[in-house]
């Protein structure tokens, strides 16, 4: 099999008129969870462990098996026992560090090829590939197949490495080119990038990590938070069905985009729910964790444990705003006392007691993990 030959940006052999009605769609789901996000006070602290969530889930995709109650216990200081899923934890918190460094730089700057090889160093730090040309983009030819495959097995080999720099320049582009409609645009901004395949590790990840960034430099999200992992996860076969035709098969393309449209339209009503679930979840233990406490920190405790509902009791005394030492452990018991929090273990010597905020995480992971 030869190395597969990028088509030029814009793709020239899409039927636009058809999938108007998926396009309109779309762009109107993605409007009614932007809304939800706008009726989120600080989204980046109650909304945190939907970002981490969506770190695992699209780790998840390339075969890591930790998962969001892993991660946020080793944020709290637990450390897994098995090296491999250690490994795991490391990918997502990789995934989850580039996010939110992508995220800084494109409030004062637009995405560029240079912040792509700088997300893909930090994506690959300190994990499996971190020997693979991080934050470069590949010299050498690599295929996707099963395991040990040869490149004549493979289903597909993607553009010869010499093409790759020149194939990213005119992606880059096409990126900030203005296109009629911006989820479609994105449609083939996500296809072209996981068919230059530009790094030998880590495409898949970053691919799908451009969806919400994409989302919020092009202003159709107020904040990067997007989480199409889940779907992708659930759709997986569908998924690399619909990409693996580009530029073989006629119609392939206009397949393609009504598929990322309905992905699209169907995670953002997706999202929008459960970020409303969040927000009822807030106000309900606002209420309870007020009416334990009848604490004016009451409700500054409440978004720290969003920001972290799994949390070692010492990290309390380092926030701002937080009481003493004493007043904190009173607070504490009182919420443990009421099964508000539950004891993920226990403290010993100067072994912090590390505490777990159930009904969030067992929402965010959507099963019951506590």
């Amino acid at each position: 099999m030869k190395p597969f030959v990028p088509q030029l940006l814009p793709i020239q052999d899409v039927e636009w008129e058809p999938l108007i009605p998926l396009m309109g769609e779309a762009n109107r789901a993605l409007a009614r969870y932007d809304g939800a996000l706008y009726g989120v006070p600080n989204p980046e602290v109650l909304l945190s462990p939907l970002t981490t969530q969506e770190a695992v889930l699209s780790s998840k995709i390339e075969g890591t098996v930790a998962t969001l109650t892993d991660v946020l216990k080793f944020d709290a200081g637990e450390q897994p026992d098995e090296e491999s899923r250690r490994i795991d934890i490391f990918e997502v918190v990789n995934y989850r560090r580039a996010l939110r460094r992508a995220e800084t730089e494109l409030k004062t700057r637009p995405f560029n090829l240079n912040l792509l090889l700088s997300l893909h160093e930090t994506l690959l730090d300190s994990v499996r590939g971190t020997n693979k040309n991080r934050g470069r983009f590949r010299t050498r030819q690599n295929w996707i197949g099963r395991p040990g495959c040869t490149m004549e097995q493979a289903d597909f080999v993607p553009p010869d490495p010499l093409v790759v720099p020149e194939a990213m320049s005119e992606w880059e582009k096409y990126y900030h080119a203005e296109r009629p409609d911006g989820l479609a645009q994105l449609a083939v901004v996500h296809a072209q990038f996981e068919i230059v395949h530009p790094f030998d590790d880590g495409n898949g990840r970053l691919g799908r990590m451009l969806i919400p960034l994409f989302l919020y430099e092009k202003k159709l999200l107020h904040r990067p938070m997007f989480y199409l992992s889940a779907y992708l996860e659930e759709y997986r076969s569908e998924y690399v069905a619909h990409l693996r035709p580009l530029g073989r098969e006629p119609g392939a393309w206009n397949r393609w985009v009504a598929f990322f449209l309905r992905a699209l339209a169907a995670q953002a009503r997706a999202n929008a729910e459960k970020a409303r679930a969040i927000m009822d979840l807030y106000e309900k233990l606002k209420v309870q964790v007020l009416e334990l406490t009848h604490s004016q920190y009451a409700v500054p405790l409440l978004d720290v444990m969003f920001e972290k509902p799994i949390f070692r009791s010492t990290e309390l005394e380092k926030h701002a705003g937080m009481p003493s030492k004493p007043m904190i452990m009173n607070m504490l018991g009182k919420l443990k006392q009421s099964g508000v929090l539950k004891v993920q273990r226990e403290g010993r010597g100067r072994v912090a007691q590390v505490l777990v905020l159930p009904s969030l995480v067992n929402l965010c992971e959507g099963r019951d993990a506590f």
